[in-house]
């Protein structure tokens, strides 16, 4: 968890660290993701179309 200390009273700069730090960190994607049970094979699949997109952007700026 990330964590982050005001100093001197600074709360604005303090939050803005910290939100930083949290979407850096990737919890607020974490937490989406999580919102949701996913069957495995959906999970699978998904991840499969990802892979297929992906290889096809790197293959289309090969030619």
């Amino acid at each position: 968890m990330a964590t982050q200390v005001a100093v001197n009273g600074n709360l604005d700069g303090a939050l803005k660290r910290f939100k930083t730090k949290c979407a850096r960190d990737g919890v607020l994607s974490e937490v989406k993701k999580r919102k949701f049970y996913k069957k495995p094979g959906v999970v699978r699949k998904e991840k499969e179309e990802i892979n297929k997109r992906n290889s096809m952007k790197k293959n289309k700026n090969r030619y």
